[in-house]
């Protein structure tokens, strides 16, 4: 058996040959070998050749900006979160003084903020097809008149629950429970958790919005709104016209999506189908939700030959 497994001209390896071309299914191919399961190996290689092809796309160059922003806003999170737990041990000033103590730190995250922003006011290839499809390059007549948007409803509930959420935290910040330095924080957050939304999970897309993926969301520029919203509750003027900037963009993507609102619908506006995705981050996220499942089963199947 061993011989017939390992031999060039074996089915099995053969689909092993094919696996380490396409880069993909290792994971899976080594837990099934460890448990001997060499059928199961055949099987599912044969599966995975036979799905989608964008299954195995590379990184897109708007997945890597993606990537780029998680790196340097979980960063910013980071040293913001260290500083404001030192600076509480050692009975210092606030965070926000030891920002405005360094010029050119606070007016550079600004900056990288209010440049980011302004972006999205216009068309660019390095934006997602989800903040994209509302300007009229972008429309491309599919020949339907059909408007089908089904998660338009749903916003309106997203708006509710975003309120109701931060307003929480705003109550504890008036009646002096949270500082200036956590709602910073909490901001500092979001914009991590906003990136996250985008390549990995979305909480919004499962729970409300049940859309299919960022290039069809109803409320992908609402995302700078949201992740400013703790700042209405800190009396800083730079922070202010983060949050105001945010809402002027929120307001532009809201009047464009009601004057046309064909432009959001894949039905009527072919830019939003995959074929002509530039993004391919639904590749990605079926290649994360298929290593965690691998490894789910490893563990089940390994506890269960335990168990015996």
């Amino acid at each position: 058996m061993w011989r017939s497994f390992f031999s060039p001209k074996g089915s099995v390896a053969h689909v092993l040959q094919s696996l380490l071309a396409m880069k993909c299914g290792i994971a899976h191919l080594v837990v099934q070998y460890c448990l001997g399961n060499f059928g199961v190996i055949k099987q599912t290689a044969e599966e995975i050749m036979n799905r989608d092809k964008y299954l195995f796309a590379r990184i897109t160059v708007v997945s890597f900006i993606h990537y780029i922003r998680l790196v340097y806003r979980s960063v910013i999170f980071i040293v913001l979160l260290v500083c404001y737990i030192l600076n509480k041990l050692k009975g210092r000033e606030t965070i926000i003084d030891m920002i405005e103590s360094m010029p050119a730190v606070i007016w550079g995250l600004w900056a990288v903020f209010v440049l980011e922003m302004i972006f999205r006011f216009f068309p660019s290839r390095l934006e997602s097809p989800g903040c994209q499809k509302q300007f009229e390059r972008n429309y491309q007549k599919s020949g339907k008149t059909e408007i089908r948007i089904q998660d338009n409803n749903a916003a309106v509930l997203v708006l509710i629950v975003w309120i109701s959420f931060n307003m929480i935290f705003g109550a504890l910040h008036m009646i002096g429970l949270l500082d200036d330095g956590i709602m910073l924080l909490l901001c500092s957050a979001y914009s991590v958790c906003d990136v996250i939304c985008i390549l990995f999970f979305c909480p919004f897309q499962t729970w409300f919005l049940k859309n299919k993926c960022c290039s069809t969301c109803r409320i992908y520029n609402w995302d700078y709104a949201m992740m400013f919203t703790p700042l209405f509750f800190v009396e800083k003027d730079y922070l202010w016209t983060l949050l105001a900037l945010s809402l002027v963009l929120m307001i532009r993507w809201e009047i464009t999506f009601y004057r046309h609102p064909e432009r959001f619908s894949e039905n009527t506006n072919n830019y939003l189908k995959c074929a002509n995705c530039t993004e391919k981050l639904c590749a990605h996220k079926n290649q994360l939700h298929s290593l965690w499942g691998q490894i789910e089963t490893y563990t089940k199947e390994r506890i269960h030959r335990l168990e015996k």
